[in-house]
């Protein structure tokens, strides 16, 4: 379960983001963003199940916009990595981080820890891992928790299914009725995904 301090605290980065969805113009404009309010009520399970072992779990998201769920895993896991394609969805990062850290001093809740890495490129670039690795000391055979809203699922199943280490979880954001079967991966959530939004499949 999850500390109220840090419920409190995720709640409050939460909402800021999700008022605030990031396009083509800044973040006046729009794109799918994570819905960060459903995705933390997808995290007391996801540490109850042994998915997520706070302060210990290695997360990537491979399609990280403006980095708004890396922000929110800093809190849960030891490293939070994030890769984007779009330099100027990425480009959001900072200012947004920088107007939620003033936000969260206010109320004296803790700022995002010092363990965010994000990186402009391909998620399916070896070199770019490589890069990873050597800034970041993570491999991508390391990682615990792998992450995207739908983008590319099938090309990042079949990276995980070959490279990522066994038991190793693919979160999908974005799935509701109808959800994808991948060679390799075992999916946890047959029934329905969490909160009706969030698959879960595990490397075999």
């Amino acid at each position: 379960m999850l500390d109220e301090n840090i419920k409190k605290t995720l709640l409050k980065a939460a909402r800021f983001y999700d008022q605030k969805k990031v396009g083509d113009v800044g973040s006046l404009g729009f794109r799918r963003s994570t819905d960060l309010q459903r995705l933390i009520r997808c995290l007391d399970q996801l540490i109850d199940q042994g998915m997520l072992i706070p302060k210990k779990s290695l997360f990537l998201d491979m399609g990280c916009a403006d980095g708004r769920v890396n922000v929110l895993l800093s809190y849960l896991v030891k490293i939070s990595i994030g890769i984007e394609l779009d330099d100027w969805t990425l480009d959001e990062y900072r200012p947004l981080k920088t107007m939620l850290e003033k936000k969260l001093e206010k109320d004296h809740l803790s700022r995002p820890p010092n363990n965010i890495f994000l990186f402009h490129g391909d998620s399916m670039d070896d070199g770019l891992h490589q890069t990873i690795r050597k800034e970041t000391g993570v491999s991508f055979e390391e990682f615990d928790l792998f992450y995207t809203y739908l983008t590319m699922q099938e090309e990042f199943a079949e990276l995980i299914t070959r490279k990522a280490k066994k038991d190793a979880i693919f979160m999908v954001y974005g799935l509701e009725k109808i959800m994808p079967r991948f060679e390799g991966l075992r999916l946890l959530t047959p029934e329905k995904p969490m909160e009706g939004i969030l698959a879960l499949y595990q490397k075999t």
